[in-house]
């Protein structure tokens, strides 16, 4: 890394280590995240994301490693951390009988902050929510929810955002709206960390994260991702595809089996292996290759990790 690199990183992490009690929740992890950067945090339930971006923003100590958050360390100045960082929950607490603004002045007010109205006008202004600032927050939709929760992480106009699964339960529409304001964010200088289940906001990131049991597992863009993994992928069209499966499963060559719809995806990191496996198959519909993609790839490290 150059030192012009280095400069631009706002998260640079090494080593980060979480447990409770006897169990390791986050193991060794490394992560470096550049200004302006939208970094997709991706695993599957209790691979350690949520504790990882708590320890980022000052909110857990870790056991083990270290490193920094803006160029503050985030375990000897987490306080600095916590007021350059907004930090946005799986579950964002709103007063349903309150209105918008008055939710985002209850939050500006509990700390502290200065020309609240100011504030609270440029956040309800920056995220869409101006001609609804009187509605009570208990009438709103699942993704103007996440509207306001986001629009409270503004307040304090952060240089870092950390969101913990932003979109989970909203309507696709809602989804595609709420990335088109992280991408906007992300242009004009703010730096996204974001975890995500969802293959189609993971491709929408500038570099990925994928940790499986606490582990770093891969990281880099999206493409970076497909092609580390080396898989080669064929497609089985046609109606019943699908029960095939159990017999190209296991099959040498074959690492991995995924059904969708009538098709099947078989993949495998052996191109010679894998394509002599499916000829086997040849009569069971309609083959052809496919480039392998970011879901192949996530369920393929997620099967590995179990392994």
């Amino acid at each position: 890394m150059t030192p012009a690199e280095a400069e631009a990183l706002v998260i640079d992490v090494h080593g980060l280590t979480k447990r409770f009690g006897k169990k390791t929740v986050v193991d060794g992890l490394d992560l470096s995240v550049r200004r302006g950067e939208i970094y997709g945090f991706l695993g599957p339930n209790g691979s350690g994301k949520t504790t990882s971006i708590r320890m980022l923003c000052g909110l857990l100590t870790p056991d083990a490693g270290g490193g920094t958050t803006l160029g503050h360390d985030i375990v000897r100045e987490a306080a600095l951390v916590k007021r350059e960082v907004g930090y946005m929950t799986q579950r964002f607490g709103l007063y349903e009988d309150l209105t918008i603004r008055e939710n985002l002045d209850f939050i500006a007010r509990m700390y502290g902050m200065d020309s609240r109205r100011t504030r609270v006008d440029a956040a309800l202004q920056r995220l869409g929510l101006a001609e609804r600032a009187t509605q009570l927050a208990g009438k709103l939709s699942g993704g103007w929810k996440q509207r306001v929760a986001l629009a409270a992480c503004m307040l304090h106009e952060p240089r870092v955002l950390l969101l913990d699964e932003p979109t989970a339960g909203v309507d696709p529409q809602a989804r595609r709206s709420f990335w088109e304001e992280i991408h906007a964010l992300a242009a004009s200088g703010i730096t996204v960390l974001v975890s995500t289940h969802y293959m189609d906001e993971a491709e929408r990131c500038h570099r990925l994260a994928y940790i499986a049991a606490g582990r770093l597992l891969a990281s880099g863009t999206p493409a970076e991702l497909v092609a580390q993994a080396g898989l080669h992928t064929w497609e089985l069209q046609g109606q019943g595809a699908a029960a095939w499966a159990a017999k190209i499963e296991g099959l040498p060559g074959v690492e991995l089996v995924t059904r969708f719809g009538n098709a099947l995806h078989v993949s495998g990191r052996d191109e010679a292996a894998l394509q002599t496996a499916v000829q086997q198959f040849a009569a069971a519909g309609t083959w052809r290759v496919l480039p392998p993609t970011l879901e192949d790839v996530f369920i393929f490290l997620m099967r590995s990790a179990k392994a």
